[in-house]
């Protein structure tokens, strides 16, 4: 189920009913989505349902469990922090496990912070690649740009804002200075920005800045398709 990526007023008619409905919901840090049922008004535990703790260092250990929630006819419904489950979040192997036992397995769409930036970038919306977080180590995060410089269409990815500077400026070096791109930051929130100009242009704009706030995507525009 699909939760805000910044906006409380974004959460669906539809996704309020599961989160309050559940038997148990399955989420990444348990104290964001106790916020989230803060602002439902079903604060205290015996307001709401319970809250499983389920994240990428957990994930394996608590699959069992929920399958027997699931085995059982109870309702699980899974979250993650902001943003669609299992797109560069944990889930994917529960709701694996899940179909393979034959489970019902059910998605309710709402925000997403790749489709929202890709949007708001200007930039052709297909086809385009996801390519998630860029590894962290320089060297690694370089090697992967240039493994994906060659697709002749758009890329979106995540970053962090404090590794966004590096991160862009290793992007120009694989994809060109002179490919289009946006940067956007804080989506749906009241200081939501987009940069908007050449990958070098934007890599330059995030690099004079003191820091950086908020979560970042990156769109970066189709390649020159000339020989």
């Amino acid at each position: 189920m699909a939760t805000p990526i910044g906006n409380l007023a974004d959460l669906t008619p539809r996704a309020r009913e599961a989160l309050l409905s559940a038997d148990l919901v399955a989420c990444e840090d348990t104290r964001r989505t106790g916020r989230l049922f803060q602002s439902l008004g079903a604060a205290g535990a015996g307001a709401r349902p319970p809250l499983l703790p389920l994240h990428d260092h957990n994930e394996d250990r608590q699959i069992g469990r929920v399958l027997r929630t699931l085995e059982e006819g109870g309702a699980v419904t899974l979250v993650s922090d902001a943003g669609t489950p299992l797109v560069s979040d944990p889930g994917y192997r529960l709701v694996r496990a899940a179909v393979r036992q034959g489970l019902a397995v059910e998605a309710l769409p709402g925000p997403s912070a790749i489709l929202t930036a890709l949007v708001v970038s200007g930039l052709p919306p297909h086809p385009f690649t996801f390519l998630g977080f860029p590894p962290r180590k320089k060297g690694r995060r370089r090697r992967f740009f240039a493994s994906h410089a060659a697709l002749p269409h758009t890329l979106v990815f995540f970053e962090s804002p404090r590794r966004a500077a590096a991160s862009l400026a290793d992007a120009a070096d694989a994809f060109g200075p002179d490919r289009d791109a946006a940067l956007a930051r804080e989506l749906t929130k009241l200081h939501e920005e987009v940069l908007r100009g050449t990958l070098g242009e934007v890599a330059a704009q995030v690099a004079d800045r003191e820091k950086l706030r908020g979560e970042v995507t990156v769109v970066v525009g189709e390649c020159d398709r000339r020989p």
